[in-house]
């Protein structure tokens, strides 16, 4: 092997998939990836669905296996950090008092959790974003029975999904005017609320929870009270919080790197230093699809990123084009979401957005164009609306609504 190495900050999904990558477009240096949990790189996914639900074990949610990493000399350094960064030395100093050199650097940094300015130290407050998090929520579960969801995103819908399922009262208080209102339209934000008013949980908009408190009961048991702005107040055992994600971006703020809404990158992820790459939820890049700068928190990003990261390390000339998806598992229902719906124009209804049996699909269109879609229960308008909304399709409403119409259809102009 030659003498060269690649350190890849973060033991992500994108970190993972550039590692991996890295072997498979022919690089022959050394690979360190920095992790700073302990634990085995995994899926995150799973963290507020089957890990909280105890359906999925730790094991199951791996990303790889020890033996892929073995396989693939690629070392993991877990249960560290990465405390500075020096572009023009190229070495990065970790909190195990190790300074490394490198030739190739890439931030797979990913998001931090945005925390409540109240309630902070309270037993019952719980955020979602690593496995040591569902560890401390899990172990209070088989004596809760009830609790409250702040934020109606994803990560809080689908928390208050498992936690109803488990038999606990669950309250969802949401700040806008509907739930999912950062990403999608009124009538999903209905859909969503219907589905959850229907499995027992109470949806509460234009609720801000004010101030969180200790309670304990004649028995000892703790719990949480919670007040709101428009005096709605509760009693319960636990607080779930899901108000959102920010990039993790101090260490390349530190180190001197272009940030703005995440570490900012070219198309082919590099970022303003010679030979730092940045792949996943901490990087800002060129969509060419929507022909401006965008910050995806997903998945799909996160690997298709990191594969054109390799690349390009490797010397490739290769550009990131994907057309961004998305998913959400609630109750029995898959929300399968393409493309960024954001300056829509019109909306056009596949089905009816009211039937929870069937399912539907919401078209968003501006300027004529296909921008995005949401389906529900709805697999072949899914795939069908990759491949329109990566040709920026024009194709007319009347044909996504027509029913008799399968979507196969739509790509073949027939």
């Amino acid at each position: 092997m030659s003498k060269q190495c690649c350190v890849i900050i973060g033991a992500s999904h994108a970190g993972v998939s550039v590692a991996l990558q890295l072997r498979k477009e022919g690089w022959e240096g050394a690979i360190k990836l920095i992790g700073a949990e302990s634990e085995l790189p995994y899926h995150r996914p799973p963290l507020s669905k089957d890990l909280l639900s105890g359906e999925k074990t730790m094991d199951a949610i791996r990303l790889r296996p020890q033996k892929i990493f073995d396989d693939n000399a690629i070392e993991l350094v877990l249960g560290t950090t990465v405390l500075d960064v020096d572009p023009d030395a190229q070495t990065v100093q970790l909190s195990n008092g190790e300074r490394l050199e490198y030739d190739k650097l890439v931030f797979c940094t990913g998001a931090n959790v945005k925390t409540l300015p109240i309630g902070q130290g309270l037993e019952g407050l719980f955020y979602i974003r690593t496995a040591a998090d569902v560890s401390q929520l899990q172990a209070v579960l088989p004596t809760a029975k009830s609790a409250v969801i702040i934020g109606g995103g994803y990560i809080g819908l689908e928390a208050a999904a498992v936690l109803r399922k488990l038999g606990l009262q669950v309250t969802v208080l949401e700040m806008a005017d509907r739930v999912l209102a950062r990403v999608t339209c009124k009538l999903m934000s209905d859909y969503m609320t219907s589905l959850h008013m229907l499995h027992g949980v109470e949806i509460r908009t234009r609720t801000h929870v004010t101030s969180l408190h200790e309670t304990v009961d004649e028995h000892g048991n703790k719990g949480v009270s919670i007040a709101c702005n428009d005096g709605f107040e509760l009693q319960v055992d636990m607080v779930v919080v899901g108000v959102g994600v920010a990039p993790s971006t101090a260490l390349a703020e530190a180190a001197s790197l272009e940030v703005s809404d995440g570490v900012v990158v070219d198309s082919q992820g590099r970022t303003s230093r010679d030979n730092i790459y940045a792949a996943g939820d901490c990087c800002s890049h060129p969509s060419l699809l929507y022909d401006r700068m965008i910050r995806l928190e997903s998945v799909q990003n996160a690997n298709d990123q990191a594969r054109v990261v390799a690349a390009n390390i490797c010397g490739m000339q290769t550009d990131y084009k994907a057309v961004p998806w998305f998913w959400s598992d609630q109750y029995d229902v898959k929300l399968q979401m393409v493309g960024i719906s954001e300056g829509y124009d019109k909306v056009v209804v596949r089905g009816d957005a009211t039937n929870h049996e069937d399912g539907f699909a919401l078209f968003y269109f501006k300027d004529g164009v296909l921008i995005a879609a949401d389906c529900v229960k709805r697999p072949k308008e899914f795939m069908a609306s990759k491949q329109l909304v990566m040709n920026r399709s024009t194709i007319g409403p009347e044909r996504l609504q027509d029913l008799s119409v399968e979507p196969s259809k739509w790509l073949q102009g027939a």
